[in-house]
């Protein structure tokens, strides 16, 4: 009998073979924003390990987009042919190559986290890392001694909406298939949505509808931009999970307003905005805390909902599924630790022969892996 994990999902006019994801992972390791051999090994291995839908970390629009020097970019029709061999890779290996497309805002300009995840410092400035300018919803730094970012004026919005338009056609002619928006983590379009980084006084900022407006502008371009017969992901922070935040009321209004613009999916996921990408002290951390926020947002919104968040088990990810928590379930840290995680959990939820097994691993691995089941099932238990 087949499992719900490894079952198909068709979106638009597009199948994805199975809801076992790889969510965007930061390496922080691009040059000038150029895909290299690192992003293929890194994406590649999670297509050979038998995932469905792999996404490649964030994507920056535009140069002053980036959190880091070391963040991938779209910024130029220069950096569609490295990121196009690795979304061809990734379709001959039968998962389906997906990006998500974001800005940092005042979150730009950055150290990478191994480095300290602060202000740029002495020692990326002396390796030629300097600063640029940043912008956000208002003037307010993240924090003490980071930079300032300057308020977005109508023209600095109107250029950044046409940036995710542009990106969205270039990650189509790089071969993606899924497109997602990065509206979470305390990044530039979630600045907007939240009460503690927005408090402008104007049609962009207030009540929540003003917040909204301009994430909603990004998002309609990017669907318009988009074909039609492919889907669209945006990632949220389902509550900032501080005083006075953004909250799951507001998260389900935002959805409402999304589905309206043709969103397929929302990416649910928490925190982010005062601090460490998805830091949050009032979230606390468990085995599939974030699965109630896809669940409240399928069930009143009929969206499908991606979940995240210490999924770490085939069974966890199966009963999931099974109560109608989410459609899709996303592996990330835990595809870092094995990338094989999606054929190793196939084994799992459809166990049969160890041919079986095996048949659905590339038979480069696959062919090796049987023989070696059958030597230890002869041998018993290993030692120690």
């Amino acid at each position: 009998m087949g499992s719900l994990l490894f079952s198909p999902m068709t979106l638009r006019g597009l199948t994805i073979p199975n809801r076992a994801v790889v969510p965007p992972l930061c390496q922080y390791s691009a040059t000038e924003g150029m895909a290299n051999d690192w992003h293929m090994v890194q994406l590649g291995r999670f297509a050979v390990g038998g995932f469905g839908l792999v996404f490649s970390e964030v994507v920056s629009v535009l140069r002053e987009g980036r959190i880091t020097h070391g963040d991938l970019g779209l910024w130029s029709d220069d950096h569609i042919a490295p990121l196009k061999r690795i979304a061809d890779f990734i379709r001959t290996q039968g998962a389906v190559p997906a990006i998500q497309l974001g800005h940092a805002g005042r979150k730009g300009a950055m150290q990478r986290p191994w480095e300290g995840n602060g202000p740029l410092g002495p020692d990326q400035v002396a390796r030629g890392e300097t600063t640029w300018d940043i912008v956000s919803a208002v003037a307010k730094p993240i924090g003490d001694g980071f930079l300032t970012p300057a308020a977005l004026d109508a023209a600095g919005m109107a250029r950044i909406v046409d940036a995710f338009a542009t990106g969205a056609k270039r990650a189509r002619a790089a071969g993606f298939e899924a497109v997602e928006v990065h509206c979470a983590h305390g990044y530039l379009l979630h600045q907007f949505l939240s009460p503690i980084s927005n408090t402008r006084n104007d049609s962009f900022g207030g009540d929540l509808a003003g917040r909204m407006r301009f994430p909603l502008q990004v998002i309609e371009a990017v669907r318009a931009a988009w074909p039609e017969d492919r889907p669209v992901f945006v990632r949220i922070s389902s509550v900032d999970g501080v005083d006075g935040g953004w909250t799951m009321e507001d998260s389900l209004a935002f959805a409402h307003a999304m589905k309206t613009l043709g969103v397929d999916v929302v990416d649910c996921s928490s925190g982010g905005i005062g601090g460490s990408a998805t830091g949050s002290k009032r979230v606390p951390r468990g085995y599939g805390f974030q699965l109630p926020y896809a669940a409240e947002i399928r069930r009143e919104t009929g969206l499908a909902a991606m979940a995240v968040g210490l999924i770490i088990g085939p069974h966890q990810a199966e009963a999931a599924l099974a109560a109608g928590e989410a459609d899709l379930i996303a592996i990330g840290r835990e595809a870092m630790n094995n990338p094989n995680w999606a054929l190793m959990a196939r084994g799992v939820l459809e166990p049969g022969t160890t041919e079986d097994v095996f048949a659905c691993w590339p038979p480069q691995h696959g062919w090796w892996m049987e023989k070696r089941a059958a030597v230890i099932e002869a041998l018993g238990a290993p030692p120690g």
